[in-house]
């Protein structure tokens, strides 16, 4: 066993089961999951967490998780900080590509109707913040 593999797997094997949780629970929720409407069943706006609003949730869970070991890869001057910077890289990625996915599937929808379409572009944008402190923790140091 090489040793950055064995860097990752004591100090990233939570990380990564956590976001294979976030994203493996997607598949058990139900449509309308944990959606609060009046006593007759309607309701004039949608709130609590709807289906939608936690599949967005999930890529928004995943872009922070890239920020924290994005921003602990760059302030740490360890052994490693390049597996840090990958794996912020990887979860940027993923959060990426999940946001992305959810945008396309709510693009008909508006803004406030349970969609999770605000949470998908804050994940997006979480996502991509997680990348490029991974993009610049990877970078060489100046001397």
């Amino acid at each position: 066993m090489s040793c950055s593999h064995k860097l990752f797997t004591k100090n990233y094997m939570f990380y990564l089961v956590l976001t294979c949780l976030v994203i493996g629970s997607l598949s058990l929720l139900p449509e309308n999951a944990f959606s609060q409407t009046g006593a007759e069943g309607t309701s004039p706006r949608v709130t609590g967490i709807t289906a939608g609003r936690a599949r967005a949730l999930a890529g928004a869970v995943v872009g922070l998780i890239s920020i924290v070991v994005g921003w602990r890869a760059r302030v740490s001057n360890n052994a490693n900080k390049r597996t840090q910077a990958i794996i912020a890289l990887s979860l940027g990625a993923v959060a990426i590509v999940l946001s992305l996915i959810h945008l396309s599937v709510s693009a008909g929808a508006v803004f406030g109707s349970g969609s999770g379409k605000a949470g998908a572009i804050v994940g997006l944008v979480l996502a991509l913040i997680g990348s490029a402190l991974g993009g610049l923790a990877l970078r060489p140091q100046r001397g």
